[in-house]
């Protein structure tokens, strides 16, 4: 049976006026139809989130008021996990037993932001006039634009509404139309824990219809989005219609790097989950293996014992280890890559191929290439699925510089057991986050972006909020005394 979900404007939950069929990638089959929204859809939740913005029922509440209304959403979120899990497991292929677990921890990002909204703070300046007062507030910058891609629907919208509610502001949300369901369906609990009409407006669309219209729209005063780097070079050319300010959280091909001296049966637990978890469809996803040459054959074994036993299947199923992949796109991508990748000297160790036919699913098994140089085509590009490359080194500067040769820098790994050495390489390495004996762990509490083509700005702590925030600075003037003339000289 085909569900029909709604788009979410101004506190009402219409069908709009056109939809699109939104496939399961397990089977390849059509399991939802999703409202499609027009340039008109958006306009009209950027009006409304405009006039929340403004309106006494928003903008009259205090900032603990704001956060419990988080606190509210973040139970409610709690409460629903199983059944958004489930949806975004249908839509997207992700396996149940990571959108149940990570939906879960979901809530604690808005628990976060619910505590932090009356934190939000100004701070008073010692100027050098002795009659002045001076102080800066921290006010919400206005409407944002909140984009996400398919993978972690949920969680990724998390870090943008968590901190842009807490300082104030108001949203037009757009899920991807690569599986949307979760968050059309999140607008429930939105309107369910009392936000005002407009303050979260929630939608869905393609390109010019929707993306477009959202991002050059004039009433829209920061861009929040994550993506791919083509992508984010579209909506900053958009942003200068409106002169948005903007934050983008791009993708990855990030490095893991382990020395000999590492723990390889801890390290290849490490590896496994860090780029054949999600199907590697994850933009922190460890895709890049630098192995000092002293462990790299011992790790490849392990790797490849692995990663063969991984179970693959039904993404509903509680046993299953990796899913589909969300797209038949993505898996022709990847299967491109790999065979130039083998063309070009990489030795294929597993996998290459796709695990079952097209009539049950987008299916392509967990895959190792032994690379013989940085410029094999799966070193260089993001691929976005269950691919490893590895590559070895012998001296830590060499491990450094090859880490580093990437036009991306979003997050990084290191194994080694030397805390000295590890201080070295995590000073060297370039990317915004850099875990050291374990990956893939994440907190609302740290900070998280990248640098060069991973993006700019950051998602997760207080920095986030205040990113949602503009200054305005308040002169005061102390003195009794009547302001003299200007034109009269003394």
């Amino acid at each position: 049976m085909v569900q029909r979900f709604q788009q979410y404007i101004d506190g009402v939950f219409e069908d709009g006026g056109a939809s699109f069929d939104s496939l399961d990638p397990s089977t390849g089959k059509v399991w939802a139809q999703m409202p499609r929204a027009s340039a008109a859809d958006v306009d009209r939740a950027v009006r409304a989130a405009h006039r929340a913005f403004n309106a006494p029922e928003w903008t009259g509440l205090t900032a603990t008021q704001r956060g419990k209304l988080l606190s509210r959403l973040a139970d409610l979120v709690a409460a629903k996990a199983p059944h958004l899990a489930q949806l975004e497991t249908a839509d997207t292929g992700k396996i149940i037993r990571e959108t149940r677990s990570q939906i879960g921890y979901v809530a604690d990002y808005y628990r976060y932001y619910a505590g932090l909204a009356d934190k939000i703070q100004g701070f008073t300046v010692p100027v050098d006039k002795p009659d002045m007062d001076v102080t800066v507030r921290r006010e919400p910058i206005g409407v944002v634009a909140a984009i996400v891609p398919w993978n972690s629907q949920l969680f990724l919208s998390a870090v943008k509404l968590g901190p842009l509610l807490a300082a104030g502001c108001t949203v037009v949300l757009k899920a991807s139309e690569d599986g949307p369901a979760p968050l059309l369906e999140f607008a429930r609990l939105v309107h369910e824990a009392g936000f005002p009409p407009g303050v979260v407006n929630v939608l869905t669309g393609f390109g010019e219809d929707c993306g477009q219209a959202l991002t050059t729209h004039p009433l829209v005063a920061r861009i929040a989005f994550t993506g791919g780097p083509g992508t984010a070079r579209h909506v900053l050319r958009n942003s200068a219609e409106n002169l948005a300010s903007t934050s983008l959280e791009l993708g990855g091909k990030s490095p893991v790097v382990v020395f000999d001296d590492a723990d390889l049966d801890s390290v290849a637990n490490a590896v496994v989950a860090g780029v054949f978890a999600a199907t590697g469809q994850s933009c922190v996803a460890g895709s890049r293996l630098l192995v000092q040459r002293g462990a790299h054959q011992p790790l490849l074994t392990l790797l490849k014992r692995k990663a063969e036993a991984i179970r693959i299947g039904d993404p509903q199923d509680m046993d299953t280890e990796i899913g589909p992949l969300a797209t038949r796109r993505q898996r022709d991508h990847i299967e491109d890559v790999v065979a130039r990748s083998v063309a070009e000297g990489a030795a294929l160790i597993t996998g290459g191929k796709r695990a079952l036919d097209d009539s049950e699913g987008i299916y392509y098994q967990p895959t190792i290439l032994d690379c013989p140089n940085a410029t094999i085509s799966s070193v260089r590009e993001e691929l976005f699925g269950p691919v490893l490359s590895v590559l070895s080194f012998d001296t830590e500067a060499e491990a450094i510089a090859l880490a580093n040769d990437t036009a991306y820098g979003l997050a990084s790994g290191v194994f080694t057991t030397s805390l000295t050495r590890a201080h070295r390489v995590v000073r060297a390495l370039r990317a915004g986050v850099v875990w050291v004996n374990t990956y893939r762990a994440v907190s609302p509490i740290v900070p998280f972006g990248g640098y060069g083509l991973s993006g700019q700005g950051r998602e997760g702590g207080l920095d986030a909020a205040l990113e949602y925030t503009r200054t305005k600075s308040v002169w005061i003037r102390t003195s009794d005394e009547p302001i003299s003339d200007p034109f009269v000289m003394r």
